[in-house]
């Protein structure tokens, strides 16, 4: 799938890391390091926007190693990139930890993984079909 991009950052554009990677990553764009310290949030510029085709989103999810080795995460994660948006993408980071840390210019924050959805139009009714599992939900199946 081709996507339109402008990057107005110094990084390279996002890349696959491996060949059967889902996630691109997401490259901090700042003009001084940003010291995001214990359960402070941020959001990070990646000098990047994008034009989405109709029926797709762009999801921000953490990357494993900062969220394991830093506590650093995506605060919504998944975020929602809609196709209809053309603003700089922002990413939402929060540290989990109990010790500050530094994001330098350049720096992976988080990956994006595209994928196509649906919209849905609601049908209205009085009852819904019966199954297994009913109406049991947090812990039910186990």
């Amino acid at each position: 799938m081709q996507v339109k991009v402008i990057n107005k950052s110094n990084n390279e554009l996002p890349a696959y890391q491996t060949q059967s990677a889902a996630g691109l990553d997401l490259r901090a764009n700042l003009d001084e390091p940003i010291n995001l310290k214990p359960m402070q949030r941020v959001l990070v510029p990646t000098g990047l926007f994008m034009e989405l085709p109709d029926g797709y989103e762009a999801q921000i999810r953490p990357r494993s190693g900062l969220a394991f080795k830093h506590g650093i995460t995506v605060l919504n994660s998944p975020g929602t990139i809609d196709a209809d948006y053309r603003g700089e993408i922002k990413i939402l980071l929060v540290n989990l930890s109990d010790e500050a840390f530094f994001i330098e210019s350049g720096e992976r924050v988080a990956q994006m993984v595209i994928s196509k959805h649906e919209q849905i139009d609601w049908s209205l009714v009085d009852t819904l079909e019966d199954s297994k599992r009913s109406a049991g939900g947090f812990g039910s199946t186990g």
